[in-house]
């Protein structure tokens, strides 16, 4: 009883491997994102640790709790499961997410580290913050799994049940195909975006006034 409590992965019918499922994986995700951004806008416009430094504290718990104990404890893994819960479960194999959530735990261990234990600031935490931010964007966004991505190249075997079936190689079916048209479209919206900001700037960069003057007169008060 208490090995299937803490086994990693679930038993399901018809899959050969223990799986998770990638769509709480996916919401757990996005709330980890989420929680990271805000804390990170906080110290950009604010100069305020604080956020960040519970944050890295959290985010740490959960993935010992993922990796050292069982997924089904994760806390964000039990919201994003209660978020999903009406949703088909999407499986994938548990064994590259476990090593994705080790690199999870390393790069939070890290951030853990230099600013809750030592409390400092530096190049270090900013590049594992943007690298945890990148993971975990790619995770929720896209559901690609970048750390199960690594699995592979290091572990010189093909991952089971990926998100999307993306570890079998397949030709893409039509509506999957980018035709140049579509290229073309993406890069000419690019340069929409930087002549809009070399024509707009100094138009978007004033202050919008309150139109109806409800925060003005809450503010004279």
């Amino acid at each position: 009883m208490m090995n299937k409590l803490i086994q990693f992965g679930e038993n399901v019918e018809g899959y050969s491997i223990r799986v998770l499922n990638e769509r709480e994986i996916r919401a757990s995700a996005g709330i980890l994102f989420l929680a990271t951004f805000i804390s990170l806008m906080a110290i950009i416009y604010k100069n305020n640790f604080v956020p960040i430094k519970y944050v890295i504290t959290l985010f740490l718990t959960d993935f010992i709790i993922r990796v050292f104990i069982s997924p089904r404890f994760s806390p964000t893994l039990i919201v994003g499961r209660m978020i999903v819960s009406k949703q088909v479960p999407e499986y994938v194999g548990a064994q590259q997410k476990k090593f994705a959530w080790i690199i999870g735990v390393v790069l939070s261990a890290t951030m853990f580290i230099f600013m809750v234990l030592i409390n400092s600031y530096s190049p270090i935490t900013g590049i594992v913050c943007l690298i945890c931010l990148v993971f975990l964007f790619f995770e929720s966004a896209f559901g690609i799994c970048l750390g199960c991505k690594f699995y592979t190249m290091i572990y010189k075997e093909k991952a089971q049940y990926c998100p999307g079936e993306f570890c079998d190689v397949k030709s893409k079916q039509d509506i999957q195909k980018t035709s140049l048209l579509q290229i073309v479209i993406v890069f000419a919206f690019i340069g929409y975006i930087v002549l809009a900001a070399y024509l707009f700037n100094d138009m978007f960069s004033k202050k919008p006034y309150d139109l109806f003057g409800i925060f003005r007169s809450a503010q004279s008060k």
